[in-house]
């Protein structure tokens, strides 16, 4: 084992090759298409459609060099199975060099974390010097597999030899097997839903309904504002015309979002509704990285350096959504940080509820993990300031680059130092990714 390996093994020790080798996002250095409710205005878009889209728009935006590229390394969550490596396809179809590596990766909500996570160790070990990494998703396009017994018909079909097998293997037919079956959104370990697991968490952690509500307010509001301002457009690339995001309401207020019924707790103790709760999105988001040395050498301004990646898992029982506790505080910590340190903060809402949860660990720790070590208080004038998942959308794998271009961008639009993304995932799992501007 060499000694890059012995770095490599161990969740966030990579952190110490980001700081010998940087690795940057330059400016203009990310993409992403409109994020648009599903199905919706991008329903006949699939995964290749979208992440063409963006994998060209971003070499363009870049006057990048194409042959260049080194790798490309994209997530996905729900891509078809016949496309098992789409990344690889997309290097054909966006006209890049047929010798770039290209993997595709999928871990839930934080596989475009995942994917930028990889590409930068990559490109710190000198595997790479050029790359994209983000996601896609085209959640209005799931794959719909045959029910099992249709499998098992389909297949004996396909196989038997000569006419008396197969019309013996048709007389096996039923109509049901005419129809898909459709995925169910349940944990695989608990047979919960994702947003009944958030209901537990809320009621471990107490946020009120009007809280949560207040959030989902503040991420439509500063959405809006950033639409308005021109932030959002800045990385938007079209298709099809679509030039904005379809899920954002300035029009919304309080009193909208309370009149709204409880989607997952029926009961009077239910607080998660569809305006507290991210909606399913079509959509692609990726971001340039390089090599310090590349940036300097091109004469590229660098927007953040990738200082370092945690990825944190828990017991499902213990919270679905709530391993960001753990990894937040574990990177930060690891270079010395508290939260008064970091100027802007990128997390994820899934749901409302769960941002809450998550901070309030973070503050104060949790009886459940008690080696945690709280980072501070988190001032909420700090969090997701142009909008979140919320008002602008969640595909599931795209999100996780929109999160770190954005952040990026921010941080020196108001010529700020340090920022933090903050992912959740089903599994139990999540991420959080520490940028700082140069």
């Amino acid at each position: 084992m060499t000694a890059t390996d012995d770095v490599l093994k161990t969740n966030g020790k990579s952190d110490k090759l980001f700081s010998d080798s940087p690795v940057a996002l330059v400016c203009g250095g990310g993409a992403r298409t409109p994020f648009a409710k599903a199905p919706g205005k991008l329903a006949n878009y699939g995964v290749l459609d979208l992440g063409q889209c963006v994998l060209i728009q971003l070499i363009e935006k870049m006057g990048l060099d194409s042959q260049q590229i080194d790798e490309v390394i994209l997530g996905s969550v729900l891509f078809n199975p016949l496309d098992s490596n789409f990344s690889r396809h997309l290097v054909f179809l966006s006209g890049l060099p047929r010798t770039a590596y290209a993997a595709t990766v999928s871990n839930n909500c934080i596989s475009g974390l995942v994917a930028i996570d990889e590409l930068a160790k990559d490109i710190a070990i000198g595997r790479a010097d050029i790359g994209i990494s983000g996601g896609v998703e085209s959640m209005s396009n799931v794959p719909l597999p045959a029910r099992p017994g249709a499998q098992a018909f389909w297949r004996n079909l396909a196989t038997a030899k000569g006419i008396g097998a197969r019309f013996c293997a048709l007389g096996r037919f039923r109509p049901s097997y005419l129809l898909p079956a459709f995925p169910k959104p349940v944990e695989p370990f608990t047979g919960k839903t994702m947003g009944q697991h958030c209901e537990e968490m809320n009621r471990e952690f107490g946020v009120p309904r009007g809280r949560q509500d207040a959030i989902a307010l503040a991420s439509h509001q500063n959405a809006a504002r950033a639409r308005a301002d021109g932030i959002l457009e800045e990385e938007i690339t079209p298709i099809g015309g679509m030039t904005h995001d379809t899920g954002i309401r300035e029009d919304t207020d309080i009193e909208a979002l309370g009149r709204l019924p409880t989607t997952f707790d029926k009961s009077q103790h239910g607080t998660l509704t569809a305006g507290n709760s991210s909606f399913p999105t079509d959509g692609a988001s990726v971001v340039c990285l390089m090599s310090a040395a590349t940036a300097r050498r091109q004469g590229r301004d660098v927007l953040a350096y990738v200082k370092g990646c945690e990825f944190a898992a828990i017991d499902p029982d213990d919270g679905l959504l709530m391993a960001p506790a753990l990894a937040v505080p574990r990177l930060l910590h690891r270079h010395g940080l508290t939260a008064a340190d970091v100027d802007l903060f990128e997390i994820h809402e899934a749901f409302a509820a769960q941002v809450v949860a998550n901070i309030h660990v973070w503050e104060q720790g949790w009886d459940k993990y008690p080696e945690i070590q709280p980072i501070g208080e988190v001032a909420y004038e700090k969090i997701n300031v142009n909008g979140g998942s919320l008002a602008i959308g969640h595909p599931f794998a795209a999100t996780g680059a929109r999160l770190v271009y954005s952040l990026a961008k921010e941080l020196n639009r108001r010529q700020l130092k340090r920022g933090v993304v903050s992912v959740c995932a089903a599994g139990a799992e999540g991420c959080a990714i520490l940028l700082e501007t140069p």
